[in-house]
């Protein structure tokens, strides 16, 4: 993301935390900075792009990044985290634009400049920092209003979970056959019942071993999910029982 940005002739500032990862960041064109003030300081947009919800609210809360930010700048949220989360940034200083792009896609996809990003906020702030998203992703949806980029991406995420778990319920059904995993696996890929999920664990050789290294991810962002579900009074149906079967393949 920060070699697309600097292609695209962005002035890009970037934290790294340790010496290896500043000589990177410098590598790559940008500006390596040691902590998250001098990031925020006179930028016209904050990207973050940290793993838990819970490290969005240390960073722009505690870590002083939104009290860093000067007024009128945009602070864009890729992590996948709550909306509520979102809200509560939006909500501790004024004079910043609060943008929530969660992220669909992995390094080869950013490397491409074609990262799917599900974005939620206002719309002259979204016009404004446009630009900016598009120099790693394509397509920019803007989903709605503040918060809704998080929540497309949350069904998203439970979806994509349900449908690896329905992957794994299937080639159990294919073992009790007498079909392997791998040939299955090659074989749906043709049929009606190909998918990008499909696509994803055929080039891993498994369903367990998909879910090795994608696992954490999925099971992150289930948990906020699953979270924002109960909160409402409900729970993700049909889909935790598939979701289930992921640690049953993961066992197996």
């Amino acid at each position: 993301m920060v070699a697309r940005l600097v292609a695209a002739g962005h002035e890009v500032r970037a934290l790294g935390r340790t010496s290896g990862n500043r000589t990177d960041l410098e590598r790559l064109g940008a500006r390596a900075v040691r902590d998250v003030a001098d990031a925020a300081a006179q930028a016209d947009v904050v990207l973050l792009c940290v793993f838990t919800d819970q490290q969005v609210r240390e960073v722009c809360l505690d870590g002083g990044l939104l009290s860093a930010m000067p007024p009128g700048a945009a602070l864009v949220v890729h992590t996948t985290a709550s909306p509520k989360t979102i809200d509560a940034l939006a909500a501790f200083v004024d004079g910043i634009d609060v943008i929530d792009a969660a992220v669909s896609g992995g390094p080869h996809d950013a490397a491409a400049g074609r990262l799917t990003l599900f974005v939620g906020g206002a719309d002259d702030a979204i016009t404004r920092v446009r630009p900016v998203l598009s120099s790693y992703g394509d397509p920019v949806l803007h989903v709605g209003p503040r918060g809704s980029g998080q929540k497309v991406k949350l069904v998203n995420n439970a979806l994509f979970a349900g449908q690896i778990g329905l992957l794994a319920e299937a080639t159990r059904l294919g073992g009790r056959l007498g079909v392997p995993e791998s040939t299955l696996l090659t074989a749906l890929a043709h049929g009606s019942a190909a998918s990008r999920v499909l696509d994803l664990v055929a080039a891993g050789g498994s369903v367990a071993s998909f879910i090795d290294v994608a696992g954490e991810f999925v099971n992150k962002d289930v948990a906020v999910v699953r979270g924002i579900s109960a909160e409402l009074g409900g729970d993700l149906g049909a889909l935790e029982g598939l979701i289930q079967s992921i640690d049953v393949a993961k066992r197996v």
